[in-house]
């Protein structure tokens, strides 16, 4: 399945793990990258987004707030809060917003547990 598949984290080095791991087992998916909360608003603004990987931990706007927002202006896109920040605050607020949280490190298997986020989604996406 061919989507755009949106990785915000403010770290370079998580940003190319998990798009390794999305071109490996999805080479059809177009990976865009962001480094900041402010900058996935604005890619997705530019971009029909399909999926998001969003770190919580980033200068400016944080990926919660983030996430809650692209929800808010694009309903239903599946988002991932994929952090090391695991404090059960953080966890419940995203559970709430309706936002998959995943705790780092990054895996194939987060990977995954992302990529079944579209394919949950009633019609799925061309």
């Amino acid at each position: 399945m061919s989507l755009n598949f949106l990785i915000v984290d403010d770290s370079r080095m998580s940003r190319l793990i998990l798009q390794g791991l999305a071109q490996q087992r999805h080479p059809d998916w177009t990976v865009l990258q962001a480094s900041s909360g402010e900058e996935a608003l604005e890619v997705a603004s530019q971009h029909a987004v399909h999926l998001v990987s969003m770190d919580f931990n980033m200068h400016g706007l944080n990926g919660l707030e983030a996430a809650i927002e692209l929800r808010r202006r694009h309903p239903g896109l599946p988002v991932a809060l994929m952090t090391a920040n695991v404090q059960s605050s953080v966890q419940e607020r995203a559970r709430e917003a309706g936002i998959l949280f995943l705790a780092k490190p990054i895996t194939a298997v987060s990977l995954e547990q992302m990529a079944a986020l579209v394919d949950n989604l009633a019609g799925g996406r061309p």
